[in-house]
């Protein structure tokens, strides 16, 4: 968490707010996340305008000129707000004053984010394809399911070398959507499972994003609010409720090292 519905929303929650606006001040109050703010980045910002603000896998990325982006990660539990923080919120790393309107400012109790100023498409590891975009679809899937035959499904969906964005909650969500177990090796995975599963997951992603993300522990969108998507799970953190579909008992287990959840008639 955040996963993608999340960092989408706070794009767009915070865009309104921001574009068009000169960075007046930065005031890092904390240095220490995933990778330490770099020292001259108060002042690297100052004074740019913002052009734009958009999503690339899980970063939110502003768009401050010069051909260059001020990229966050939410990491676990980061949050990226318009205005100005309480004064009795703890944790809040970095502060952000504009020419005009309402300030940003960014809290991370957990620390794994990350805030960087990088070169347009560049400084953000090896990402792969947008669920959301043009170049997702069941022939891709198809593709690397013939290079990743002995991969549970599940962690295929979630590597985002391949696929970007999806994270624990929508895999399990879209897989069972699309009535595969995430334990599967994908090489086991038919030809019309995965033009289900190709499109499951755009169809799960959506859905989260028009109910601003899920709100499970420390996420807020933009404008400080909860969302509302953790009402509609079918299966993630279920374990030993009844399937809303047929009324198995749903299931959970580890792959690839995260929790996982199915229904074991709905899913095989």
């Amino acid at each position: 968490m955040p996963e993608l519905p999340e960092v989408e929303t706070v794009c767009r929650t915070i865009r309104p707010h921001l574009v068009g606006r000169r960075i007046e001040r930065v005031e890092v109050r904390e240095r220490r996340l995933r990778r330490p703010v770099d020292p001259d980045l108060a002042a690297r910002l100052t004074g740019r305008v913002i052009a734009d603000v958009r999503r690339r896998a899980k970063y939110v990325l502003i768009d401050v000129g010069e051909g260059e982006d001020w990229a966050v990660h939410l990491g676990m539990s980061g949050r990226l707000c318009v205005g100005d923080p309480p004064s009795d919120l703890s944790h809040v790393h970095v502060v952000v004053s504009f020419d005009r309107g309402p300030g940003l400012y960014y809290r991370d109790p957990r620390r794994f984010g990350l805030m960087i100023l990088a070169k347009e498409g560049e400084g953000l590891g090896e990402l792969g394809v947008e669920p959301l975009g043009e170049h997702f679809s069941a022939e891709l899937l198809w593709r690397l399911r013939k290079r990743h035959r002995r991969l549970a499904v599940k962690s295929l969906l979630m590597d985002a070398r391949r696929i970007v964005g999806v994270g624990n909650i929508y895999a399990n969500e879209a897989l069972f959507e699309a009535g595969i177990r995430p334990g599967r090796r994908y090489g086991r995975v038919t030809r019309a499972e995965v033009e289900r599963l190709a499109e499951a997951v755009p169809a799960v992603l959506r859905r989260a994003i028009e109910s601003g993300g899920s709100s499970l522990l420390d996420y807020r969108d933009g404008e400080g609010r909860e969302g509302g998507f953790q009402g509609s799970f079918r299966v993630y953190d279920r374990v030993g409720e009844p399937c809303q579909a047929c009324g198995a008992l749903i299931r959970g287990r580890i792959v690839g090292g995260r929790g996982s959840y199915y229904c074991p008639r709905c899913q095989s």
